[in-house]
């Protein structure tokens, strides 16, 4: 084989600049305006048909291109999405906790007062999720290479700890109501305060878990799922209000043991997409979906292996290629480039790939990869 087949490609095209081919891996960032598709989007027919639209116009009128400059345009739209998303989240959730605050400080209802409490905190969360996504932003350096995406998983882990303590909160004002029960007064304000407090928390929920769905933040779902938990707190102080209503008073704290259960759960599947995402786990469908593209492309043989892994809302991926040992340099490069641009139509949210051209077995019986064989590979 010759020595110019068995090689890497790398580039980063500035805009409107011709391309250049330096010897090394073949890598480069793109943004990609499609759907998500790691996370299963909600079921929104209205919006889904505006979505198409404005895809299909978006690409009627807009020049399709990959330079390292869109990959930063999308990279930006991703991160202002989810920035207006925690914005809305803030001024929905705060105007809900100020308004339970003052039916608390009128009726005296405990459970209410850990309602608003929990609200309160989902709130605030809002916080850790956009300091994440403002980083996010920032370009990488020569000490983070790969950028500032990671700052959404350490979010990611804040929101789980905030779920956690809302859980022990509302079990532990449950068994408090249990073991010293206490009148409620205004009990049909409270029972408005409380159906207040879980319609806008599951609109924000609703909102969160899409937005984060859309742009790939593992994070922001687990913060819509927060949110969802916080309404369902609200529930309990409504269905224990009624309880109150009716004569019976150990409705409430009852209720709000079974909501902390319901909780517990939420905080489990929270807990587990986070940790897929630190564990750089990926939907195995896009794997397979991104190794038959791959086998697909004219000129690739097989796949030696294929590695994926988020990095915040954005998709990597790292791919071995089998190509004719007899290509030259320009031949195997076109393979390569094929290769990739094939995987950023296929795979959604994809940032950057890097292609890798090896040699298929060589008639002579040597090893091409024979000077790392005493080198332990994983």
């Amino acid at each position: 084989m010759p020595e110019n087949a068995a090689h890497h490609h790398g580039h980063h095209h500035p805009h409107g600049h011709p391309h250049r081919h330096p010897h090394g891996p073949h890598e480069r960032g793109h943004g990609h305006g499609h759907e998500e598709r790691d996370f299963a989007p909600d079921h929104d027919h209205a919006g889904g048909r505006w979505s198409r639209l404005r895809h299909a116009l978006a690409h009627t009128f807009s020049p399709h291109s990959h330079d390292a400059s869109d990959r930063v345009d999308s990279t930006l739209e991703a991160s202002a999405d989810g920035m207006r998303t925690l914005w809305i989240s803030l001024m929905v959730l705060g105007a809900t906790t100020v308004l339970q605050a003052f039916v608390v400080l009128m009726s005296g209802s405990v459970a209410l007062l850990g309602d608003t409490v929990h609200n309160g905190a989902d709130a605030l969360t809002a916080v850790p999720l956009g300091i994440a996504f403002l980083l996010g932003r920032r370009a990488a350096t020569r000490r983070f290479t790969y950028g500032y995406g990671r700052a959404e998983d350490i979010a990611g882990i804040v929101i789980l700890l905030t779920i956690a303590a809302s859980s022990a909160f509302a079990g532990w004002t449950a068994i408090e109501r249990l073991l010293n029960p206490r009148e409620i007064s205004h009990l049909p304000v409270v029972a408005l305060a409380a159906l207040i407090g879980f319609v806008g928390n599951e609109w924000v929920a609703r909102l969160r878990i899409r937005t984060g769905r859309r742009i790939g933040s593992a994070a922001l779902v687990a913060d819509g799922l927060h949110a969802r938990t916080d309404g369902f707190t609200s529930l309990a102080v409504l269905l224990g209000a009624a309880g109150a209503a009716l004569g019976w008073p150990p409705a409430d704290p009852i209720v709000g043991l079974l909501i902390t259960l319901a909780i517990l759960a939420v905080l489990k599947d929270a807990t587990r997409e986070v940790f897929r995402r630190l564990m750089d786990a990926v939907d195995p469908a896009l794997v397979d979906t991104a190794e038959a593209t791959v086998r697909a492309v004219p000129g690739v043989l097989d796949i030696g292996e294929l590695r994926m892994r988020w990095i915040g809302h954005r998709l990597r991926a790292e791919v071995a290629v089998v190509v004719d040992a007899d290509l030259n340099l320009r031949d195997a490069h076109t393979v390569a480039v094929a290769a990739e641009h094939a995987l950023l139509h296929a795979l959604p949210r994809l940032n950057a790939a890097l292609v890798h051209t090896d040699p298929a077995a060589l008639a002579d019986g040597n090893d091409p990869h024979a000077a790392l064989a005493h080198h332990a590979r994983t």
